[in-house]
């Protein structure tokens, strides 16, 4: 066949070429100028993000005709054999399929010998992690006091499953994910050798379906380029990734904000119709509503934004809140987990859209709040306002034989809090029905709460409930103030009760200390 995938004609043949993984190539290169190459490499990272091109460029630069320098040549007979793959002496060892005890006992065996045609011996071993304990322990001894003609390369994708004696005889280098603009960078310099037109747009959403590697990435161009006739388009991208366009996911989140739930059924039905996976929509869905966040909160970072900013994702983001768009993302966090074990995985999904179409937004729950405040503030105003009055004293007269009675001191009364306030709204219109409906849902709906806020119920009990609200004991007063301050656990608590009893309650908390109190004082009222 004459035609090579493009990751294998664009493979790179240089460090400068090696995308993203300065940190490593800069290192490597110090250390060939300066002679002070190690025995024992390791290189970890992802898939598709370098390690052997690293390794093999690294082997034609430690022997290079040409050296010490920090780049091979890749001209002189050395550097050409081992990009051809005819110098026998630098040796790639597939380890998942050459894994035995038999295997790593002929490589030592072998180590010994001089290389017969270059420098150094150089022994790339792939995916070293699948060595079995006894091939580790065989190339325990070797890799400790190789020979010096003798260099080891290991790369791995899970450097957990290797003995800690291997790794404390290598030098270590991470190679970390590559970033979706150093793809789209790297992408756009081999469409123009090639005269290939490719949308910019495309370019990124192949860059976001590679998921930070770079032969992902080429892969997903050769087969878009395969696939299209004259250009590249988003189209085409898209239906070779499976991934979905902005409009849908735009359409879709418009349908929630406005709470229309056919048009989302439609937006959802038309998606799958066009053969898109579920999995992959609910994972740009929960990315579509991270960056809308970030948008909110963040705007200054719009460059680390999965998508395009245009008009209507400007629209939907200055018609939410941010506070909003956490109990979705939860939503859909959730829905996602539920979906990876299940063999319908469109029936959640499709519930899933129902769910945000219908989700009750905190606006209501924060104008009962407001107006709660609202009140409490009129009652301080006018408790301010009778105490500016000056009373008026009503002397009454008193029989000549009887001794005048000494007035007693007024006790000046004290001033209720804001908690006392609202805990006798509660406590005004609490019913035992609306405390028993709580009480047996409280543990199903701890257990729906994240872990953070789910550690501040451990020691808390409900004690009264309303048909909208209801108070929560705290045994730790630490406990109580960080639920209270907390406007997001309140939130969270609200949304999980409302979830498994269809009612919206309003949370409040109080010490163990203030209940007593609030309670004996209710009573004495009442």
């Amino acid at each position: 066949m004459s035609y090579q995938a493009l990751y294998r004609v664009w493979r790179p043949q240089q460090f400068m070429d090696v995308v993203g993984q300065e940190h490593i190539t800069t290192t490597l290169q110090n250390a060939l100028l300066q002679q002070k190459t190690s025995h024992a490499y390791m290189f970890n990272g992802p898939r598709g993000t370098g390690k052997t091109s690293a390794a093999k460029i690294f082997a034609k630069a430690v022997n290079c005709e040409m050296g010490p320098a920090s780049e091979p040549c890749n001209e002189c007979d050395s550097c050409r054999g081992i990009t051809e793959g005819k110098i026998q002496d630098v040796i790639e060892i597939d380890a998942a399929s050459n894994n035995g005890v038999d295997e790593i006992r002929e490589l030592r065996d072998k180590v010994r010998f001089a290389p017969s045609s270059v420098k150094y011996k150089v022994y790339i071993i792939d995916e070293v992690h699948m060595l079995s304990t006894g091939a580790f322990n065989a190339l325990l001894k070797t890799l400790e006091e190789p020979p010096k003609h003798a260099i080891f390369i290991l790369a791995t994708t899970e450097p957990h499953k290797i003995p800690l004696t291997i790794i404390s005889r290598c030098q270590r280098f991470d190679f970390k994910r590559i970033t979706n603009q150093a793809i789209v960078n790297r992408m756009k310099l081999i469409v123009d050798e090639i005269d290939v037109q490719v949308d910019d747009s495309a370019l990124q959403i192949i860059a976001r379906a590679a998921e930070g590697g770079m032969r992902d990435a080429l892969s997903l161009l050769d087969q878009a380029i395969s696939f299209s006739a004259d250009e590249v388009t988003i189209e085409d991208v898209l239906t070779v990734t499976g991934s979905v366009s902005q409009g849908f996911l735009t359409r879709l989140a418009k349908a929630v904000q406005d709470k229309d739930v056919s048009s989302g059924l439609r937006v959802l039905d038309e998606l799958l119709s066009n053969g898109k996976d579920p999995s992959r929509f609910i994972e740009e869905f929960i990315l579509f509503y991270r960056d809308l966040l970030f948008y909110k909160t963040a705007p200054d970072l719009e460059e680390t934004m999965e998508r395009v900013i245009d008009d209507e994702f400007r629209s939907i983001a200055d018609n939410v809140q941010s506070a909003e768009i956490y109990p979705l993302i939860e939503l859909l966090n959730k829905t996602q987990n539920e979906m990876r074990w299940t063999n319908h995985p469109t029936i959640f999904l499709e519930v899933a859209v129902v769910k945000l179409c219908q989700f009750e937004t905190n606006h209501d729950l924060s104008g009962q709040i407001s107006q709660l405040v609202s009140k409490i503030e009129q009652l301080e105003q006018d408790m301010e306002k009778l105490k500016s009055v000056e009373p008026k004293v009503i002397v009454k007269e008193v029989p000549a034989k009887q001794e005048k009675a000494t007035p007693s001191p007024e006790v000046p009364k004290k001033k209720p809090s804001k908690e006392d306030i609202i805990a006798n709204e509660v406590l005004t219109k609490a019913t035992k029905d609306a405390l028993n409906l709580v009480r047996s849902n409280w543990g199903e709906m701890i257990d729906r709460l994240i872990r953070s806020h789910s550690a501040l119920l451990t020691e808390a009990d409900p004690v009264a409930a309303s048909n909208s609200a209801f108070i929560i004991k705290f045994n730790h007063e630490g406990h109580c103030v960080m639920a209270n301050s907390n406007t997001h656990f309140a939130e969270s608590v609200t949304f999980a009760l409302q979830e498994l009893t269809g009612k919206k309650f309003m949370v409040f908390g109080v010490t163990e200390k203030q209940w007593l109190t609030i309670r004996s004082n209710f009573l004495k009222v009442k």
